[in-house]
């Protein structure tokens, strides 16, 4: 068997990654079939029970309905201004660390960025609404110093911190990768090219750390884009996101076909956005 395994590396292969492929096929291919297939049913409206006939009605409600689409659009929105902070939080400070910070420093800077995912999530969350609260630290701060109050608690902008937080490091961690793959020489000869530092960040180090900041980007664009705990804790009245709806009519309106067809949603936007992301070279930086 190692002999015929030896010669046919395509079957040493076949052997290695069938228990992986299967898992994958019967796990994650066949919930997401289930899913398209949930989208097309309905439910009947007086008894609840689910009846499997095939319409598009529950994709006509999304696109008629303002609510929804609403809904959609400010899931969209929040999860491209939570990408756009990150990068900029996570670009300056992955270049420090990675070329002018000294190898202890480096090294802290890594544990610090890796210390909030040792925390539970719900730990984090709780703890920005306790600082964004209306008797809060931050308002507290801001009157102590004679700024007045933000009240930004339980709104879209809340949301906006708390998100740009929690997904921080999964964009700080393929930026810093990015950066160290970069040769000192690019570097050294755009400085003796004459090139001024901003110059040589837009003109050699940004195109070279792009597939990282892509990279980065996946995770912290589609982890706001599923996420329905933290508008829950930390949103307003008019900060329900896909999540929310999709757990509402799931859970309370006992509306499977349509929260499944909200559901595609994302999937849809992410698709898209995945095909752009390879293009640019963003799964070589994973």
């Amino acid at each position: 068997m190692s002999a015929a395994l030896f010669r046919r590396p395509w079957l040493r292969a076949g052997v290695l990654l069938s228990a992986p492929g299967a898992w994958f096929v019967l796990i994650y291919l066949a919930a997401l079939l289930l899913l398209f297939l949930s989208a097309l049913w309905t439910v009947e409206p007086f008894t609840g029970k689910l009846v499997h006939h095939w319409t598009l009605s529950n994709f006509e409600t999304l696109f008629t309905v303002s609510a929804y689409r609403t809904v959609a659009l400010r899931t969209i929105g929040i999860a491209a201004a939570v990408t756009v902070t990150d990068i900029i939080l996570a670009v300056p400070f992955a270049f420090f660390a990675a070329r002018i910070a000294p190898k202890r420093l480096r090294a802290a800077l890594f544990v610090a960025v890796l210390i909030p995912l040792w925390s539970s999530y719900l730990v984090r969350v709780f703890a920005w609404r306790l600082i964004l609260a209306k008797n809060g630290i931050l308002n507290w701060t801001l009157g102590n110093i004679g700024l007045g109050s933000l009240n930004i608690g339980y709104s879209n902008w809340a949301m906006w911190i708390v998100f740009s937080y929690i997904w921080l490091p999964f964009m700080i961690l393929p930026v810093w990768a990015a950066v160290e793959r970069v040769p000192d020489s690019y570097i050294e000869a755009s400085a003796d090219l004459g090139a001024r530092g901003w110059r040589t960040f837009r003109t050699v180090l940004l195109p070279l750390i792009l597939p990282g900041v892509v990279a980065g980007s996946i995770f912290t664009f589609s982890l706001t884009l599923g996420d329905f705990i933290t508008p829950t804790l930390v949103g307003g009245a008019g900060s329900d996101l896909i999540g929310n709806v999709v757990y509402q009519n799931v859970g309370i309106a006992n509306n499977v076909p349509f929260a499944a067809a909200f559901a595609t949603v994302p999937l849809i936007v992410m698709g898209i956005y995945l095909l752009v992301a390879r293009r640019m070279g963003a799964f070589e930086a994973l």
